[in-house]
């Protein structure tokens, strides 16, 4: 079966999934045929980059043989990971065939964290926030029959991906109805506002012998042939020239601590935060996770044994995938609403 792509050049590589099915099936008890699943790599270009780019992208088992339009996930990676973490690392295509009624999309944004850059170097285009939020978001809805609408979105992400999906998302509160965070790196942007600002200790590099900043410098360019993007494969490639946030008020306009601070808790999506108990970034979770008890806003908090890693992010998908899957079925009107009250006489 092949697939017209619009508006943008594309190009569409099927990798079915059997390694990850053997190695995740076996716990499970999956209500449909695991080894049906498919991993989909789609080529297109991004205006807001100026530059070819790739995502995954898990479609429903019954896709090609239905006219359904369905909700789409959102999973954005980590820093120095790309459009490929998880999807080979995660087990989202395990989870994600445990519904017969979801799209789930994972973009790649190099180690740009998500954000537009104010200052830009060499000639590279880096509105990294532009690129999430119009170009793919567009792209898979001009080709794929997804649900268009904010009730039919969810975004979630780990790390850096965290960071980006629930700052995304309250910068666009309008795109998404749910957002969400694994492990999520959710400081960034206020620990550079303070350094500014004076209120923190700049931040130390690490001492290198000459040898180890040649080594080091060495292995930033070597690309990576996983990723398959001409001129953004290695590390080096990936991350932007230029400055993130050359102010302070840079920096605060991406601060999800500030962000959430503007928006009416009628006007917030659903949100879903989780980290291990031995990552150090849980001390973002828990502060956001306060806030929001504080504000009497409806969400989703799990924190469990586990560190920055795969093994903690591998446990962590399938409860992402239920609780945002669950929100937008709800929105969408596809769930019992509740016994509604007796009407008086």
């Amino acid at each position: 079966m092949s697939r017209g792509y619009h508006p943008y050049r594309s190009m569409r590589a099927v990798v079915v999934a059997m390694a990850l099915v053997a190695a995740f099936a076996a716990p499970f008890a999956a209500p449909v045929a695991a080894e049906s699943l498919e991993l989909e790599t789609v080529e297109f270009f991004s205006p807001a980059v100026d530059r070819t780019m790739k995502y995954n992208i898990v479609l429903p088992h019954d896709y090609d043989g239905s006219s359904a339009r369905y909700p789409v996930l959102y999973l954005l990676h980590g820093l120095t990971q790309n459009y490929t973490a998880w999807g080979l690392s995660n087990g989202t295509p395990f989870y994600a065939g445990l519904y017969d009624d979801l799209i789930v999309v994972m973009p790649d944004a190099g180690n740009s964290w998500y954000v537009n850059w104010t200052a830009e170097e060499g000639g590279q285009q880096n509105n990294w926030e532009d690129h999430i939020i119009t170009d793919v978001v567009n792209h898979v809805d001009w080709n794929f029959r997804t649900i268009a609408r904010r009730e039919g979105r969810a975004i979630t992400g780990l790390s850096m991906g965290g960071y980006g999906a629930i700052t995304l998302g309250l910068r666009h509160p309008e795109m998404f109805i749910s957002i969400g965070s694994t492990s999520g790196a959710l400081e960034h942007a206020r620990q550079i506002a303070r350094r500014m600002r004076g209120e923190s200790p700049p931040r130390q590099a690490p001492e290198r012998t000459a040898a180890e900043q040649a080594e080091r410098a060495a292995r930033l360019r070597r690309p990576n042939p996983l990723i398959g993007i001409d001129g953004f494969s290695s590390q080096a490639e990936r991350s932007p020239d230029g400055q993130e946030f050359p102010t302070a008020e840079d920096a605060d306009a991406y601060d999800p601590f500030m962000l959430i601070a503007k928006l009416d808790n009628d006007a917030l999506p659903h949100i879903y935060l989780d980290c291990g108990t031995e990552d150090r970034l849980i001390a973002g979770a828990r502060e956001l996770a306060s806030i929001l008890l504080e504000r009497d806003v409806p969400f989703d908090y799990m924190q469990m044994q586990g560190a920055h890693n795969a093994a903690y992010w591998i446990q962590s998908i399938g409860r992402i995938t239920a609780v945002q899957y669950e929100v937008m079925q709800r929105a969408l009107g596809q769930r019992p609403a509740g016994r509604r009250r007796a009407r008086s006489n």
